[in-house]
Parts: structure tokens; sequence; C-alpha cells
């Protein structure tokens, strides 16, 4: 059951976006498994992928495509990760980008394939093929949440976000969806992210907005520590609104733009938290007072991935000594302990480094059963801070897992 997350609502069509889900017999029931996302010419795009070194096949392809030209399509599947699957993988990834575009009269280049799923099986290149005339009849700029439905493994909720800002005058649209609920501590990305807007920018001021973002995103996040090998986002800019391209990063209008792009890919983001695998709590980890970003990451990606901590969130334990120990191999050099301060929904466990005064039991376990619980960590030695976003470790991400391929 996600933590207070719903299915979306008010999700805006991107100008010069279309989109079709369809069901290609991927899973044995029948639900939408493939997706088609069909980009005007000369729109931009960019992205980032993983960085797992066994990256899967699609991967390989999207990245080399990239690199060559623009993309006019992206075609997605469900069910099958075609990752851990060699040169045939490569092949069939292939075979998809060249079937596709012997139907739409472009190059196979202009086609990125994604793929996510169970890795270690072949990708069923028939199937997909055979599906692909339905999708292409059934474009339309208004399929974003089937889309977002399509790409699902183990979610339980589709996420797709929408924002509009004002620029030169005109209205604006950022949209994106994801997907990901286990698997998740990206190393660039998460598993699968798209985002539009119908804005004209320069390729290299687009690909600067996405890095801002990711940072503040999708890097941010911790379900149980895993990178997968099909993780990807990518953002596309349609140009379709009448306006002047942003070419300086630095601009004011750049800067609106980034910061909507931004905000939905943290609410994108935090949505794959809130459904991570079996997750009952929602936990925002604020490291302060670093001597750099990097070192209060550590500290943060320390407390977000132990399983005793995740554990002791799950139990509403307020085990505080898990979290100190966390902090404490992080690996911050000449950390002094009698400068950390532990506080949890603004009740201060920690303080100079040994337990509060103030503190009591029955305070820490009132706030630990709450389902949203922000953790702040102060390391008292700089003036630097980083935010991330995780969940409590829980029977059911066991059984899940336990039980995926079957």
């Amino acid at each position: 059951m996600a933590v207070g997350l719903n299915h979306p609502v008010d999700i805006l069509p991107v100008r010069g976006v279309e989109l079709a889900a369809a069901c290609a017999g991927m899973y044995k029931k029948t639900r939408l498994d493939s997706v088609l996302v069909s980009i005007t010419p000369g729109a931009t795009s960019c992205g980032v992928f993983t960085r797992n070194n066994f990256c899967a096949a699609p991967i390989l392809v999207a990245r080399n495509h990239l690199a060559e030209t623009l993309p006019r399509y992206f075609f997605i599947n469900a069910g099958n990760a075609n990752a851990g699957t060699g040169e045939r993988g490569y092949r069939d990834a292939m075979s998809v980008c060249e079937t596709l575009a012997g139907l739409t009269g472009i190059s196979s280049t202009e086609v990125l394939p994604f793929s996510t799923g169970v890795i270690g099986e072949f990708l069923p290149v028939d199937k997909l093929c055979n599906v692909m005339p339905e999708l292409l009849s059934g474009l339309k700029d208004s399929n974003w949440v089937a889309c977002a439905t399509a790409i699902m493994t183990t979610d339980t909720v589709p996420k797709a976000v929408s924002r509009t800002l004002e620029i030169a005058g005109n209205t604006v649209t950022v949209t994106g969806i994801a997907k990901g609920a286990g698997m998740i501590r990206p190393d660039m990305a998460t598993m699968l992210a798209f985002l539009a807007t119908d804005a004209a920018v320069a390729l290299d001021v687009l690909t600067q907005v996405l890095d801002y973002a990711m940072a503040r995103s999708f890097n941010r996040i911790c379900v149980d520590g895993d990178t997968s090998t099909n993780d990807a986002c990518l953002l596309t800019a349609t140009g379709v609104v009448n306006m002047t391209p942003l070419a300086d990063y630095g601009g004011e209008d750049t800067i609106k733009l980034r910061d909507a792009v931004t905000e939905v890919c943290a609410l994108l983001a935090q949505s794959i938290v809130r459904d991570g695998e079996g997750a009952t709590k929602f936990v925002t980890i604020h490291v302060q007072d670093g001597r750099d970003a990097d070192e209060c990451l550590a500290v943060g990606y320390a407390i977000a991935t132990s399983p005793l901590v995740k554990t002791a969130l799950f139990a509403s334990d307020p085990n505080w000594g898990r979290i100190l120990a966390a902090v404490g191999r992080a690996g911050l050099v000449d950390l002094d302990i009698a400068g950390v301060g532990i506080t949890v929904n603004g009740v201060c466990i920690v303080e100079n480094g040994v337990r509060s005064e103030s503190y009591t039991e029955g305070r820490g376990r009132a706030e630990f059963e709450k389902e949203e619980i922000l953790l702040q960590v102060n390391l008292g030695r700089g003036t630097m801070e980083a935010v991330l976003w995780t969940c409590d470790l829980s029977y059911d991400y066991v059984k899940i897992n336990a039980e995926y391929r079957t």
C-alpha cells in the first residue's frame, strides 16, 4: 500500500508529444505492458542512464542512438528487462528499433528502446513488433497516465506529475511519468522516467537542466540500496511554444523552467519511495552542517540503506542507536561525535553525541509510529546540507521479491 500516494490527476498534455499504451502479452495476465512515445520533428532530447556495469541491452542502444541523432520515438516495454542477454539482447533491441523505423519511415537511430522487468531472459521481439501498429494508431497527447500504468512492474500506483509556468507571455507545460518500486538506489536516475516540455530549449541547456534536476530528485532516493541495470531518465523539449529558444543556462526564464522540471522530478522521485515495495513509512532524511554536500549524502545514504534502521522504522521502534551507528560508519574523516545531534519530527533524541536529557521512549515511539517521518542529523562541522528520501523495510518487501518470478 503506497504511503500517502494517490492515483495521478490533472495530468496535462505536452504539445508535440503523443503517446499510446497497449498489451503485447508480456505477462501471463492481460495488462498494458508496452508504450510508444512520438516526438515532433526538431525536438531536443537528453538523457541519463544507469552506471551499473551490467547495463541492459536497450540502454546501450538508446545511449548510442541518442549520441547520433535527435529521437522521434521512444519504445518501452515492461515484463522483460533484456538485461544480461549479451549480443543477442543487443540485436533484439536493435530489431525493435528497426521494425518501428520501417513502419514510420524514419532511421532506426531515431528510435530509443527501453525495457523493465525480469533480468536474464531474452526479449520476445515478435510480441513487441506485433503490437506496434496498434500503438501507432492509438497515439494521443492525453495518454500519459495510461502509459505510466503500462510501464509499472511491482508498482501499485502509476506515477505522473504536471506543472505549468509562464515564459515570455506563453504558458509552458512540464509533464513526466516514472516507474519504480524496488531495486532503487539510483546512480544517475531512477528505474524509468520520461519528461517533456513544450518549451524551446537548446540541447546543451536542456542537458544542464536535467543534470540539475537529477541531483535534487532521482539521485536522492533509496528503497533498498540496489541500482538497476535498466535505469534511464529522458527529458524532451518539443519547442512547439512560439518563443525564442532558451540558450542561456543562467537566464531568468531558463531558471524558471529548471525549477519546474526539478519540482516534477522531485515529486516523481518521492512517489517511487512512497510506493516502495512493501513500504509503510515515508522518510525524509535531512543531514545538516556538514563540511560538504558529499559527506552529507554519505551520512544520509548510510542511514537510508541500513537494514537495521529500516526494519526499526517498520516496527515503529525508536531504536535510535541504529541511526547513530549508521552516522558513525558513513566514513567521515575526523568526525567529532560530541557535535552530532539527531531529531525525529522535531523531537530531540541525540544532543552533543549522547541521548538528550529531554528525550523519552514514549515521545520517540509516538513519532516513529507516524507514516511520514522527518529524520534530521546535525553534524556540527560545517554549513552544507543534503536531503534524500527513503522508506522502511517490511515483511512484504521480502515476500514481493521472493515471489517476483513466480
